[in-house]
C-alpha cells in the first residue's frame, strides 16, 4: 500500500452528536485514516463533554481555530427544554456555532452540492448558489415586549459622553408589540471582507442585498460599509474579471430566480437564514450542502449545513446500534473533511493534501453518478437507475472509487 499522505500543521476536529457523530467515525475511519497520516487537536462537542466542561470546550476549540487556522465540525445539538430533561443538562447551553461564529467574527457560507441526476427546481440554474449568511445581531440579539395597553414606545440612545437620542416608535392606542434590534459596523465590516475574500478565493461574483429604501440609516449602513470595503478588493475584482453588485432584497429574488447561479449572495442574518433553505431546496436536498465559517483573518471551520439527524439516531438505537438500519446521507459532512483538508494544504503549501480533498470529493461524485445513493436522494435522481444503500455501503462505496483514484 502507498504510503500515508503527512501533513505538517494539525486541523481542529469537533466532534458532535447523534447520527452525525456515527456517521464521523466512520467517515475518519474508511476514508481519511486509511490514506492520511492525520493530524487533529480534538475537541470533543458532544452534549455530555459540553455540559460536563459548563461549555468551555466550545471556546477552547474556536480558540484553537484561531491559533492553527482551520477546523472541520461535526453537526451539534442546540439544547431546548426537551433536550434539558433527555440529558440532565446543568444548563441549557447555547448553540456552539453561535459561540465559535462570534469568536471568530465569521461568516458562513453555504453551497449546495450539485450532480447531473439532480435537477435544481428552478431549470434555469446550472451553476451553484452560494448563500453568504451575516451571522451577527438584526432579529437573533433582539429584545421584545408585548403591551397590553395604550402609550408610547420610545427608541432611546444614552451615549457616553452625555449625549441623548430619542425617537417615538409609536403611539399605541392598545394592545401590540415591540422589537428592537441592532448591529455592529465592526461585524457589518468583517461581513463584507469574508465576502470578498471568499469571492476571489472561489473566483465568483458577489452579490449584495438589503431594503435600504426603507431601513434608510439601519439596511443603508450595510450598504455604506461594503462599498467603502469593496474599495480595497476592486483592482484584484477587475483584474479577475469579477463583479460586485448591490441591489435591494426583493429585486435580488426576483434576480436569483432567473440567472443561471454561480455566484455568491450576500444577505443580512434573517435574509441568509431563509435563503439558504430556499436554495438547498430548490436544489435538491440539505443533506447536500456544504458550510463554512470564514473569519475576516484567514480562519475556517467546515461543516455540514444539516443537524444531528435525530430520527435516524433513535432508529439506530432502537435496533441494537446497527447500522445497517439507517441510510443517513453523509455527503455534505465528507465535503466538511474535504475542505478542510484541503484548505490545510492550501496553507501548508501541501500539495497531496490538497488532491485528496479534491479526489475524495471526485470519489463521492463518482459512487452518485453510477446511481449509488442513499434512501433521501432516491426520488430526486432522474436519466439514471437509482440504486439505495445504506450508509456503511455507501461510504464503503466511495472508499472503492477513492483507491482506484489514487492508485
Amino acid at each position: 500500500m502507498k504510503e500515508k499522505i503527512q501533513m505538517t500543521t494539525p486541523l481542529v476536529e469537533m466532534d458532535g452528536d447523534e447520527m452525525t457523530r456515527i456517521l464521523w467515525k466512520m467517515i475518519k475511519d474508511e476514508l481519511i485514516l486509511p490514506f492520511v497520516d492525520l493530524k487533529t487537536e480534538y475537541y470533543d462537542l458532544g452534549l455530555v463533554k459540553r455540559d460536563e466542561t459548563r461549555d468551555q470546550i466550545t471556546i477552547e476549540s474556536a480558540e484553537a481555530t484561531k491559533k492553527y487556522g482551520v477546523a472541520v465540525k461535526c453537526a451539534t445539538i442546540t439544547p431546548n427544554a426537551q433536550r434539558m430533561t433527555e440529558y440532565n443538562l446543568h444548563e441549557m447551553w447555547k448553540s456552539p456555532n453561535g459561540t465559535i461564529r462570534s469568536i471568530l467574527d465569521g461568516t458562513v457560507f453555504r453551497t449546495p452540492i450539485t450532480i447531473p441526476s439532480i435537477k435544481p427546481a428552478v431549470k434555469n440554474w446550472e451553476l451553484p448558489i452560494t448563500i453568504a449568511r451575516h451571522a451577527y445581531g438584526d432579529v437573533y440579539k433582539s429584545v421584545e415586549l408585548r403591551v397590553d395597553e395604550p402609550g408610547v414606545a420610545k427608541l432611546v440612545f444614552d451615549g457616553e459622553s452625555g449625549k441623548h437620542e430619542e425617537v417615538v416608535i409609536q403611539n399605541f392606542k392598545g394592545a401590540g408589540v415591540l422589537q428592537g434590534m441592532h448591529n455592529l459596523d465592526k461585524s457589518i465590516r468583517s461581513f463584507a471582507h469574508s465576502c470578498f475574500k471568499f469571492a476571489l478565493d472561489s473566483h465568483q461574483d458577489v452579490w449584495f442585498s438589503t431594503k435600504d429604501t426603507i431601513s434608510k440609516k439601519y439596511d443603508a449602513q450595510f450598504k455604506v460599509i461594503f462599498e467603502e470595503v469593496f474599495e480595497e478588493y476592486k483592482a484584484e475584482f477587475e483584474k479577475q474579471g469579477l463583479e460586485y453588485f448591490y441591489t435591494l432584497i426583493d429585486d435580488a429574488v426576483a434576480r436569483v430566480i432567473r440567472s443561471k447561479g454561480g455566484y455568491i449572495w450576500a444577505c443580512k442574518n434573517y435574509d441568509g437564514d431563509v435563503m439558504s433553505d430556499m436554495v438547498s431546496t430548490a436544489f435538491g436536498s440539505l443533506a447536500m450542502m456544504t458550510s463554512v465559517l470564514v473569519s475576516p483573518d484567514g480562519n475556517y471551520e467546515y461543516e455540514a449545513a444539516h443537524g444531528t439527524v435525530t430520527r435516524h439516531y433513535y432508529r439506530y438505537l432502537e435496533n441494537n446500534k446497527d447500522i445497517s438500519v439507517t441510510s443517513t446521507n453523509p455527503m455534505a459532512t465528507i465535503f466538511a473533511w474535504s475542505g478542510a483538508l484541503r484548505k490545510r494544504g492550501e496553507k501548508d503549501g501541501n500539495k497531496e493534501l490538497q488532491n485528496f480533498g479534491d479526489q475524495l470529493e471526485a470519489a463521492c461524485f463518482d459512487t452518485l453518478n453510477e446511481g449509488i445513493c442513499t434512501k433521501d436522494l432516491v426520488n430526486l435522481m432522474e436519466g439514471i437507475t437509482p440504486k439505495a444503500v445504506n450508509s456503511a455501503e455507501f461510504i464503503g462505496a466511495i472508499r472503492e472509487r477513492l483507491e482506484k483514484r489514487l492508485g
